[in-house]
């Protein structure tokens, strides 16, 4: 399972997870023309190698494996899937 961005991040947006990601699954990154118009970083589901480096990383703690996400952040789940949707 991938881990998930969620509420937190919105407005945030600290690359610091992008920048340990060893797959680069977390978009956009700070040097991406869309960073700028995003409200927050994604997770791309299906390149997420669940390695949780991301997680420690995040200075708002708004990073969860899905399995562990809050039940009032599970919408984040398709708003993650979805962005990378529309960039493919």
């Amino acid at each position: 399972m991938a881990h998930i961005i969620a509420e937190p991040c919105i407005g945030t947006k600290d690359a610091a997870c992008v920048e340990v990601c060893p797959v680069d699954c977390i978009h956009p990154g700070k040097n991406e023309g869309d960073f700028g118009k995003a409200s927050q970083l994604f997770i791309d589901p299906d390149t997420c190698i669940d390695c949780g480096l991301c997680v420690d990383e995040c200075p708002v703690h708004a990073i969860y494996p899905q399995e562990d996400l809050p039940s009032e952040w599970t919408k984040y789940i398709q708003i993650n899937s979805d962005f990378f949707k529309t960039q493919k």
